[in-house]
């Protein structure tokens, strides 16, 4: 009789606790089916491209509205370019884009060291095309176009501190470059240019909503964009405006008002 009841006694201690273990055995079922339901989701918005931003090369930009572009072509001069440079400035710019097209390697860099000498860190300053000499003139970032070296190549170059910029013109090079470790993306030109010799297709402002819709990155809107226009291409999606021509004649105030139309 005594061993039939302990018998029976243990087999109730074991059901007993096997249930106890019941509610700790769901929640680790439940904590694993979730962590695996969000490993697979990242890993399929990975493949579709959509979470290029939470990636480890990935850093969050605040541009301003208004991207200034310093182009030597009409500032020879290294005085003339300093003072237009300080001009935008003292208007308010705080981003600004320094181009040089001649090939002069050593003007170009005697030029951006002259610019970071006379801005220094009240002003974010970006190389157009030469990663060699961003690093050289300790500038915070490179843009690239479709033609220069590829923003992974320059990625390695400057290290994943810097800005990293790329110029497209159509959806295709837009989605691929977004799927790169470039930190903003360019769209354009939107209007009709002058500012370069054989400028692509007008994308128009239809162009920079669709570029809005294919990227989560950050968007700058280049080409034709002027005081008259500014505001239409920030409606379309762009965050920022990039501006060479209407900022030639009297820099402050053209960056001035570029600020008060746009905020």
């Amino acid at each position: 009789m005594a061993s039939w009841r302990q018998g029976r006694f243990g087999s109730i201690l074991k059901r007993r606790h096997r249930l106890e273990k019941r509610p700790v055995e769901c929640v680790r079922g439940y904590v694993g089916g979730l962590v695996l339901g969000v490993v697979l989701g990242w890993l399929l918005s990975l493949v579709s491209g959509n979470v290029i931003q939470t990636l480890p090369h990935s850093k969050t930009l605040h541009l301003p509205c208004l991207y200034c572009i310093v182009d030597s072509a009409s500032l020879a001069a290294t005085p003339d370019l300093l003072a237009f440079a300080e001009a935008l400035a003292a208007g308010g710019c705080t981003l600004l884009q320094y181009r040089n097209k001649s090939g002069n390697v050593r003007v170009m860099l005697e030029q951006a060291r002259e610019l970071k000498k006379h801005l220094g860190d009240s002003v974010r300053l970006i190389m157009n095309d030469r990663a060699d000499l961003c690093l050289a003139a300790e500038f915070d970032g490179v843009h690239v176009g479709q033609e220069d070296l590829s923003p992974e190549a320059i990625r390695k170059i400057i290290g994943p501190d810097r800005w990293l910029g790329v110029s497209t013109h159509n959806p295709e090079q837009l989605r691929e470059a977004d799927r790169t470790s470039a930190d903003y993306l360019a769209i354009g030109p939107v209007f009709a240019t002058s500012s370069k010799d054989k400028p692509d297709p007008v994308v128009g402002l239809e162009g920079v909503r669709r570029a809005r819709e294919l990227t989560r990155k950050p968007l700058v809107a280049i080409g034709g964009i002027t005081r008259a226009n500014a505001v239409s291409v920030i409606q379309a999606g762009a965050d920022s405006v990039a501006v060479i021509s209407d900022l030639s004649r009297e820099p402050r105030k053209s960056a001035e008002e570029f600020f008060r139309i746009l905020r």
